[in-house]
This record gives C-alpha cells, sequence and structure tokens, in this order.
C-alpha cells in the first residue's frame, strides 16, 4: 500500500517545486482595477513614489501605456491595459539583478496601487456629498 501512495507523492512534490519555482522566476503580479486607465496610472505613479522607486521611463503601446522604474538593483515595469472606460489591467513585473525576477515587490506594488485607489474613490465619496450640499444650501 505505501508503494501505491509514492507516485502521488512525488507528483505533488513535483508540483509544488514547479509551482515555487515559477514564483521565484517569473516576478510577474497582475490586477485588474474599476477604474479608468488614467486614474491607474496616477495611483501607479504614487505607489512608485511611495515605495521610493524612480520613474524612468512612460511609453505608450498599442494596447496602453507601459512605465519603466528602477531602484538600485531591481527594474520594475508597469503595463496598463484599458479593458474598458471603468476597467483597466495593471501587470507589474520586477526583475532582480541576476536573472531571478522579484514577485514579492511586484504584489507590493499592485496592492500599493489599489491602497492608493481606494483612498482616492473614498476621498471623492466624501467630497460628493458636501458639494452637493452646499449646492443645495447656495441655490437657496
Amino acid at each position: 500500500m505505501l508503494s501505491a501512495c509514492e507516485p502521488v507523492a512525488i507528483a505533488l512534490l513535483g508540483a509544488g517545486a514547479s509551482t515555487a519555482f515559477r514564483y521565484n522566476i517569473d516576478g510577474v503580479a497582475a490586477r485588474t482595477f474599476t477604474a479608468p486607465v488614467a486614474d491607474v496610472k496616477s495611483a501607479s505613479l504614487g505607489a512608485l513614489e511611495r515605495m521610493g522607486l524612480t520613474l524612468d521611463s512612460t511609453t505608450p503601446i498599442e494596447s496602453g501605456e507601459v512605465i519603466v522604474a528602477r531602484a538600485p538593483n531591481r527594474e520594475i515595469e508597469l503595463e496598463l491595459e484599458p479593458i474598458t472606460q471603468q476597467a483597466t489591467r495593471l501587470r507589474v513585473t520586477a526583475k532582480g539583478s541576476s536573472i531571478f525576477y522579484d514577485n514579492a515587490t511586484a504584489q507590493e506594488l499592485v496592492q500599493q496601487t489599489g491602497k492608493i485607489l481606494d483612498a482616492a474613490t473614498l476621498a471623492k465619496a466624501n467630497a460628493t456629498p458636501t458639494a452637493a450640499a452646499g449646492a443645495s444650501l447656495s441655490s437657496n
């Protein structure tokens, strides 16, 4: 009975090892945000600044825009792709100084972008009722 479990254990071990290896070498994190591309770009640039990364270049491409940033031992590439007017895909690749990629940095950049977008959305939501109330008061 033990010998029957061996192939399963080896297969599971192999799957886990390939997942761990992929995690360490592909360095890509992606997320689709429910926000216009301009808002996601602004939040992404804010996330770069928050993380102390230096903006290197922005390049328009057929499907959107690519932003390149740097740290002393990292090159970060952000690809912004509008899905609709209100949905934008952000794909971040972080390459280390060796052949390996840095998935943790890519994921953190996506998370920071999300936090900045959430804060901006909350600020807009809080400002809208006040502005509407102010307009209502001034018309009386």
